[in-house]
Formats: structure tokens, sequence, C-alpha cells
């Protein structure tokens, strides 16, 4: 680091994208995006002349979107924020409602950036150890004061809360934020959003990167009363008030808008991660039971690393955490059955 960086950052671990090698070309199912091209609608909107348009600044209320998303879920416009990625709304959650007095909670194992933002905006955080099968006790919760974030299904483990023990964690304490991290929830979880009217505690957030097949678009949004999604347009207005671009805004809407197109995409990654799930238990490997797209997995006969060193070698890759209590496994995300039965057999000569 320079001589000019603050002494308040020393120390902060940044977080560490997945790998996006450029050797070669590699089958990816390290970075949990979709094998899917974007919706049809999204393509055209795209080639339409909004290009032409790039010379002037973006909606900064993003409208035609919020209003696409609000529709899709039955809430009102005043219930959504949309951001740069979910990462920018998470940002702006953890700035707004956390500091060195108000906290944030969250598992021990999960998604890497809650740590990341809890440094870099000066939050006290601490975690709570899942149990020895991966799973979150919504009890351990129960005399926590700070806010809590719960990634669900969760970002390393893919294991899913049931919407009934996500109510009891938000009701545990009215003056603590939850805020529900729902990248995953499409595959074939059901979303707290229908809560938010129940709970003025509530915070869901949900990403374009997985099931939309948005990834590289960088939209993300927020569902909950609109008291706090006033706090996060306080938040986004005061960083960045385009946060979205032209294109991004476009792409999302449309893409909120393609139903049948999100159906058929999700219903081919459950189809391809139930064929990955059992081809690797039939191999002897330990499998979490994921509603996400995506599996963690481990096998007594080759460690998390070599694992994942022998199938790079191979051209696939997947994602080695390397994490104390998740060292032996590799996380796989599900892509297209072609992908995937190339995975399988790659595994199955590395294994002989």
């Amino acid at each position: 680091m320079s001589r000019f960086f603050s002494d308040k950052f020393t120390g902060l671990e940044a977080y560490v994208p997945g790998e996006q090698p450029k050797d070669k070309k590699y089958i990816k199912l390290n970075t949990n995006e979709s094998p899917f091209p974007p919706a049809p609608l999204v393509i055209s909107a795209l080639n339409s002349n909004e290009v032409s348009k790039l010379n002037l600044y973006s909606d900064p209320t993003a409208s035609s979107l919020v209003e696409a998303i609000a529709e899709s879920y039955g809430v009102n416009k005043e219930n959504v924020a949309v951001g740069n990625g979910s990462d920018e709304i998470l940002a702006f959650i953890f700035n707004a409602f956390c500091d060195r007095e108000k906290g944030m909670v969250f598992p021990d194992i999960t998604y890497g950036f809650y740590p990341v933002f809890a440094a870099m905006f000066g939050v006290k955080y601490s975690t709570i150890p899942l149990d020895s099968e991966f799973k979150i006790n919504i009890d351990d919760y129960k005399s926590v004061t700070d806010n809590v974030i719960i990634a669900n299904p969760n970002a390393q483990t893919g294991i899913y809360l049931e919407r009934d023990e996500i109510e009891r964690l938000i009701a545990q304490n009215p003056n603590r934020l939850v805020i529900i991290d729902e990248a995953y929830i499409d595959f074939g979880a059901k979303s707290a959003v229908s809560l938010i009217g129940k709970y003025d505690n509530l915070i869901v957030v949900q990403t374009f990167s997985k099931s939309r097949n948005l990834a590289g678009a960088r939209v993300g949004f927020a569902i909950a009363n609109s008291s706090l999604i006033s706090d996060l347009g306080t938040m986004k207005y005061s960083f960045n008030p385009y946060n979205l671009n032209r294109l991004s805004i476009i792409a999302a809407t449309e893409a909120m808008k393609e139903r049948e197109y999100f159906k058929s995409c999700t219903e081919q990654i459950i189809k391809n991660r139930e064929y990955t799930y059992h081809a690797l238990r039939s191999m002897g490997f330990y499998v979490t039971n994921s509603k996400a797209n995506f599996l963690l997995a481990a096998s007594d006969r080759i460690s998390g690393r070599e694992l994942y060193l022998r199938l790079k070698e191979k051209g696939i890759l997947v994602r080695y955490l390397g994490d104390e209590r998740i060292k032996n496994y590799i996380r796989i995300t599900i892509g297209s059955m072609e992908q995937m039965e190339a995975l399988i057999s790659a595994i199955k000569e590395i294994l002989r």
C-alpha cells in the first residue's frame, strides 16, 4: 500500500472474486453465473436506439425497472430500491444501519463480502457457527440485539431455511433489522418478500446475476417497507445518484418481464443440479442439500484443493474457498447439462 493509504484501513482484507483466467478456454463452474444467455426480450431491447443515448445520464430513479420489480412481486414502487448489483445494496445497508454501536451478526460460513463490508464501514460484527450439518439454528440468534444478515439459501452451502423459520428469526426481536440475502432464492426455494407488509424490520435483497442471467449487467434490488427504502435512497443519492447505467436498466426491466424464459432457465438449472448431486453421491461424495445454483461437495478420496487443481488442469474451473471448516470442499456452479456431464466424467478420471 502507498504511504497515503488511510490508517483506518490497516488490516482490511478485500473480497476475492472467483478467478477469471485468460490462459485458455475453461468450463467455468466457479462463480455461480448462469450458463444461459439473457432473455430474448433483453437482447432485442439492447439493440434498440437506447445505445445512441449513452451520451445522456441514465434515469436516477430507474423508474421502469422499479415498476417492473414492484409488479412482479406484488408490492408498491415505494417498497423497491435498485442498485449496482446486490453488492451495492448490501454496502448501503451496512453503511446505513450499522456502526460501532449497532453491529451485524451472520453465520461463520456465508457470503465472504459480509466481513469485508463490516471492516470497510467500521462496523462491529460477530459470527455464529453453523451446526455440524452446516445448518443455521434460529434459536442461536434469540439473544442477538445487533442486526442480522442471513444468505438464504446460504452462499457457500446452498442450504435453505424455510420461510416459517425466517419469520421466527424476524419476530425474535422487533428492534433489530433482519436482512435476508436471497441471491439464490429462485432455484427451488420460497422468498420472504411476502413478509415485508407484516414486519418493518425486514429487508429482502435479490440480484439479477443468477436466475435472471445478467451477471454482467450488475443489477440488484431490495424490497422492504417504505421507510427503510427511503433510507437506502439517502445512501444512494449521497454516493452515486446514477448508479445504474442506461443499458443495465433496460436489460433488467425486460428480464423481469420475461417470466416464461426465467421459468425455463431456473427449471433446467434445478434439473441439472439434481443430476450432478446424484452423480457425485454415487461416487461417494458428501454433497449439501442445495437449493441454489451450486453444490458444495467433498470426498474422502481426495482433498478439495487437489481436486480443484486437477480439474483446472483438465480445463474445468470450480471454486476452492479454503476456509477452515470447508477446506476439503469444492463449490460447483451448476451449468448446462453438457458442462455437468463433462465435470462428472473428469472427476471419475481423476479418482481412477
